[in-house]
């Protein structure tokens, strides 16, 4: 397939083992006339991998407003550009979102390639819920602000997957019991790669087993997340509906309903009808 004139193709590349790389990615990155690269040294392990002699053009976090217009600028002229991250999908914690958006801003010709991702990876081999997830990056370096970003995420009920540094681990694990409490959770290492791991557990026993280990490797973590509340007992509820009667003014039994369902909507309001309807019948 050739490219198409004027259009940024964003194709993922594999996060470890160089075979990921798919039939469509080898050939756009082969027929583009640019490639912009997050890490042109990475770049070039695949493009010697595969024998690819496009141009390559650095485009990482320090790259600036004045590289972003070169590519746009390439793009008016008709040139099909390839954008790929140091590895798995561009644009994912990565400055390649940048340059996407630009893209979309100038209306520019956009596609996007499926491929590797680390963090999808990591979701799937973690054995926790996948119906639901919550991607949050890297978490911040600093440890007040890693426990501030957590205490944030307490509440939602997505399975949490982070990217985080070898050194950051032990710091991040520890955050993560305090702040979240024992939750089940896995750390994927060096996803794709020789020495590919899965560590799956609570976290207090994570930390206690793997206390003192050198880390090394990409790692993506993938955290369980907030456990679903206690449905309240038939004694709250009929407290709060003595609370509602007691309130003062008259209300319909399908307003003492409507307002028990809001206060308590885990409870089926056929259920809640039955409390009203008991109440006022002098049942309880």
């Amino acid at each position: 397939m050739e490219p198409a004139p004027g259009t940024l193709y964003v194709v993922p590349t594999p996060i470890g083992n160089l075979g990921d790389l798919t039939l469509r990615a080898l050939e756009i990155l082969g027929r583009v006339d640019l490639v912009a690269a997050e890490d042109t040294r990475t770049a070039r392990k695949l493009f010697s991998r595969y024998q690819l002699q496009t141009p390559l053009l650095a485009f990482h976090d320090h790259s600036g407003p004045a590289r972003r217009q070169r590519l746009l600028d390439d793009l008016r002229a008709g040139k099909a550009v390839a954008l790929i991250s140091e590895a798995g999908m561009p644009g994912v914690s990565d400055p390649g979102f940048e340059l996407v958006r630009a893209v979309i801003a100038a209306d520019l010709p956009l596609v996007v390639l499926p491929g590797p991702c680390a963090a999808v990876t990591a979701l799937v081999g973690s054995g926790l819920p996948l119906n639901e997830y919550f991607f949050a990056g890297f978490l911040p370096a600093r440890d007040a602000a890693r426990r501030q970003r957590l205490r944030q995420l307490r509440e939602i009920r997505a399975t949490l997957v982070f990217y985080e540094s070898p050194r950051r681990l032990p710091a991040t694990l520890a955050a993560i019991h305090e702040v979240l409490g024992n939750r089940q959770l896995a750390i994927a290492r060096e996803l794709s790669k020789l020495h590919e791991e899965y560590i799956r557990g609570p976290v207090a026993a994570i930390r206690e087993r793997e206390a003192g280990r050198d880390w090394r490797g990409e790692i993506t973590l993938v955290v369980a997340g907030a456990p679903a509340a206690a449905k309240a007992s038939e004694e709250e509820v009929a407290a709060a509906l003595e609370r509602l009667q007691a309130g003062g003014g008259e209300l319909s039994g399908r307003d003492l309903v409507a307002a028990l369902q809001a206060e308590f909507p885990d409870w089926p309001r056929r259920e809640l009808y039955r409390l009203v309807l008991a109440a006022r019948n002098g049942e309880r």
